[in-house]
């Protein structure tokens, strides 16, 4: 098999690409087909189809040209479902490496799992590529700050998929908090609740015949296949995924982050652990994060395994001040509600509820409004609502509550770049080893 850095290196020795495939190709996939940008899908599960639905909302300025994933049954099942929606049928691909080939392929959006995340952003930032990429940006810290110096090399554009920075609701909120409306905000909490059942105990089995397992393994270092992985039980996995901190947490505390004005904190401390079920998941059901900045602070909680909801939602986030709180729901930003000191509720803000927040694709409207943010950036130079530079700040900060939590032990970090001081041992988790020939590179 090619390793990534050969493939790349064949990319500038004109390449002409594979062309574009022409099944079924209807005038409204032609009409208007230079005025709009040509996304790629890869990874075809449930953001995936959020990404469709995305994209078919942007019908007049984007088109879904390629499609993408390394299990055969899957990609057959979203080929027909994007032919019905879109009107034409997109080419379909398992290996990621032909479409970074294709010359008038504009952008890659990306719903894989976890491991994947920044070499396959990195791969199509450096084949000329604008990047959509689902969080969390990246596996461990080391390859986030690795993707933002890719990204600021090749000058190419990445949205990290916190949709909810696109949300109109959430914007009003942020900037009405930013503008007084609690007075000086100072503590921010997010949660996130679930009733995620057991993964069991994998047993070694044979790899499904529909499925590359080579392919989908790519930069991590090879593992037998078990019948407890694959398609969605690697978040629970150290090897591919990164828990419920990353999977869920980071759309709160990106928030939270936001709302209060802050970086990187100065510390960082979790407490938790897989309380609920003893079985092969590997990260905390139930956790517990906080994040000091010396006056201010922010805090996590997650429950996988039980459904205790506060305010009513299963996710959302709280910022307190000075004058009163505001709560933001989590459900995409849909609305947000004021409190004043005594928490008493003095306002409510949400959208119409007969306006369907969520479509048939399992798309929303704020992924949707973030795609069109990113298609506008392209086009006109719109400035991006969660670029890397910033989207990679909240996931380094999540990844680093797990490396404490790991530890049991809080961990101390340089406010300006979020590494770890002085502990070494906290260190060697800042990365990863890769598979021979698939570490990503600047």
């Amino acid at each position: 098999m090619v390793s990534r850095r050969d493939f790349l290196d064949t990319l500038a020795v004109g390449a002409a690409g594979l062309a574009i495939g022409s099944t079924a190709k209807s005038y409204g996939q032609i009409l208007g087909s230079n005025d709009r940008l040509n996304f790629a899908i890869i990874g075809l599960r449930w953001r995936g189809y959020a990404h469709l639905s995305a994209l078919k909302a942007n019908v007049d300025t984007a088109r879904v040209s390629h499609i993408c994933d390394v299990d055969s049954s899957i990609l057959a099942k979203f080929a027909g479902i994007a032919e019905q929606e879109l009107g034409y049928a997109p080419s379909s691909e398992k290996d990621f490496r032909h479409l970074l080939q294709q010359k008038d392929l504009d952008a890659i959006t990306i719903a894989t799992p976890d491991h994947w995340h920044t070499p396959l952003a990195i791969a199509a930032i450096q084949a000329g590529k604008h990047v959509y990429v689902e969080k969390p940006c990246s596996h461990n810290p080391a390859e986030g700050a690795l993707l933002v110096q890719v990204q600021q090399k090749y000058q190419k554009l990445v949205q990290q998929g916190t949709q909810q920075r696109s949300c109109s609701r959430t914007m009003e909120a942020i900037d009405k908090i930013h503008n007084g409306l609690i007075g000086k905000p100072y503590f921010a909490k997010g949660w996130y609740s679930n009733v995620r059942k057991s993964i069991g105990t994998g047993q070694d089995a044979a790899v499904p015949p529909q499925l590359d397992w080579d392919l989908w393994q790519g930069p991590a270092p090879r593992r037998p296949y078990k019948d407890n992985i694959h398609p969605y039980n690697w978040h629970w996995f150290k090897h591919w995924g990164t828990g419920e901190a990353l999977n869920n947490g980071t759309h709160s505390i990106d928030l939270c982050r936001w709302a209060l004005g802050v970086d990187y904190p100065n510390s960082a401390s979790s407490v938790g652990g897989r309380y609920h079920f003893k079985d092969d998941w590997q990260f905390p059901d139930t956790l517990v994060t906080s994040f000091d900045y010396g006056g201010k602070m922010i805090s996590w909680e997650g429950k996988s395994c039980n459904g205790m909801k506060y305010y009513d939602h299963d996710a959302g986030l709280t910022v307190m001040g000075t004058t009163g709180s505001v709560f933001i729901y989590g459900d995409g930003g849909s609305g947000y509600e004021v409190y004043d000191l005594k928490g008493n509720k003095t306002g409510v803000f949400k959208d119409d509820s007969s306006t369907p927040f969520y479509d048939h694709l399992d798309g929303d409207i704020p992924t949707a409004a973030h795609f069109a943010n990113l298609i506008a950036a392209i086009r006109k130079g719109e400035k991006l609502h969660a670029p890397i530079s910033e989207g990679n700040v909240v996931v380094t900060m999540l990844q680093l509550s797990n490396i404490s939590w790991a530890l049991k032990r809080e961990l101390q970090l340089d406010s300006r770049s979020g590494q770890i001081l002085n502990d070494s041992q906290a260190m060697t988790m800042w990365g990863r080893e890769y598979e021979n020939g698939w570490a990503p590179h600047l």
